[in-house]
Formats: structure tokens, sequence, C-alpha cells
């Protein structure tokens, strides 16, 4: 078993999530069950599959559940573009905070992701 508390991914993905929550707290009432959720369910996957994966006996389960979190993050970067577009985010600040550690968390995922792809070979 993996202790995925000593992962970087898993703190970045922590810190995205956390993040996400507090990003759509002054999203429109009328996309609580819409954009604010669907942006909540992606964000806490990131993490949630990382644990997950780091759970898992075989070291393909494990990458599995890592691209699973790497999609996930994908798709929340792209519904954080959307809500900048459609004027969701009250501070432009809120928007770039959520974006940079997006950004990041992408960047160590994969790499980890891409590490653990050449071990297989």
């Amino acid at each position: 078993m993996r202790d995925h508390t000593k992962l970087r991914a898993f703190e970045l993905a922590d810190e995205v999530a956390i993040s996400t929550y507090r990003a759509t707290r002054g999203f429109p009432k009328e996309e609580i069950y819409g954009l604010t959720s669907q942006m909540r369910r992606a964000a806490i996957s990131i993490p949630s599959n990382i644990v997950e994966g780091c759970a898992r006996e075989t070291q393909i389960e494990y990458l599995r559940f890592l691209e699973i979190s790497f999609s996930s993050l994908r798709e929340l970067e792209y519904q954080c573009s959307l809500s900048k577009r459609l004027g969701y985010f009250d501070d432009q600040n809120i928007f770039s905070n959520l974006d940079s550690k997006i950004q990041e968390a992408g960047k160590v995922l994969s790499a980890l992701i891409r590490s653990l792809r050449k071990k297989d070979y």
C-alpha cells in the first residue's frame, strides 16, 4: 500500500478541492445544481482517486486511478474557464488563484503518471 499523504500530487489536489469549494461559494444560486455542483464533484474526484489508487494492490490499478484523477482535473480546468467567461467569479484573483493551482497540480500529476508508465516498460 502506498501513503497518499506523502505525494505532492495529493497535496496539490487537496488544495484544488478546497479552493474550488471556496471559489464556487459566490456563484449564482441557479447554478447550485449545475456548474457549482459539477465543479465541486470534479474537484473532489481529483484527490479521492489519488487516495483510492494508493490503496490498490497493483501498479496498473494505481496508474488507472491516477489517470482518472488527471481526467477530472482537466474537466475542472474547462469548467473554471467556462465560469470565468460567464462572469461567475466575483474577483479575478479568485479565478487566477484557482487556475494556477490547477496548472501546478496538472504538471505534478502528469509527471507522476509518466514516471509510472516508464516503469511498466
